[in-house]
């Protein structure tokens, strides 16, 4: 089956598969990834026994704005791999004398990913027009996706939590693919296992990475939003089709 999106900019027809990042389109970015860098950085620092100044520093390098609690620009959380993320808060304690942490990053990322099982609630926030879109996509007979940088099993586990499980068809992390966005690998993994050729998918997504791989992937069209990240007039000069919000997508 296919049906149209509807933009500001336009229609697109025809479609069969929409492909969205999670941060900052599904889900907001700053209160997801600020808790976890939080309690990620509160757990190394209890370990090794840190000033909190070096808990703060953690977290700064990771890429979030400790006083604020919202994530930088730049990232590396929420645009980057969980290995790159891992690895900046390894390189800050290194920068300041304290060597041989990696393990213990990998250690402490695990624990953290099993104890914000408990505080979902607070992590998760949906982003307006989430549940409205995704049931329109179902009832239109659109498959939904998600090629996301966090883990896939995250991904799955958040859909879960915000009882969409059962809309989405396919999920691919960056962690199941050789390249994360903006190259086209999360978004070719989804198309090949649900049958549906790039031609006929559109991937929406908050971050320059995003539009990027669309584009890499040769989407019918490649939609930029201006939930998370990225300004809405930087999406502009890579895609014409740039919205507020997933809530201006709609589906005939």
């Amino acid at each position: 089956m296919a049906a149209s999106i509807i933009l500001p900019q336009g229609e697109i027809s025809n479609v069969g598969l929409a492909v969205f990042d999670k941060d900052g389109t599904l889900i907001d970015i700053h209160t997801y990834w600020a808790n976890m860098v939080k309690l990620r950085a509160e757990h190394v620092g209890a370990a090794l026994g840190l000033a909190s100044a070096h808990v703060t520093g953690i977290m700064e390098a990771m890429g979030v704005d400790a006083r604020a609690m919202r994530i930088k620009p730049e990232g590396p959380v929420g645009l980057k791999k969980r290995e790159i993320v891992l690895q900046a808060g390894v390189d800050y304690l290194a920068q300041n004398g304290i060597t041989d942490t990696h393990q213990l990053f990998v250690d402490v990322f695990a624990e953290v990913d099993t104890k914000s099982l408990d505080l979902l609630d607070t992590f998760i926030r949906p982003l307006p027009g989430l549940r409205q879109l995704f049931d329109a996509l179902r009832g239109n007979g659109v498959a939904i996706a998600l090629a996301t940088t966090d883990k896939t099993e995250r991904a799955w586990l958040c859909m879960r939590h915000l009882g969409l499980g059962d809309h989405v068809n396919y999920i691919a992390g960056a962690d199941i693919v050789a390249e994360a966005k903006p190259a086209p690998d999360c978004i070719h993994l989804c198309c090949n296992e649900l049958g549906i050729p790039a031609s006929r998918s559109v991937m929406v997504g908050d971050a320059r990475s995003d539009v990027q791989a669309g584009l890499a992937a040769g989407c019918a069209a490649s939609i930029g939003v201006g939930s998370g990240l990225t300004a809405t007039a930087t999406l502009a000069g890579l895609t014409p089709y740039v919205i507020e919000d997933i809530s201006h997508m709609h589906v005939r």
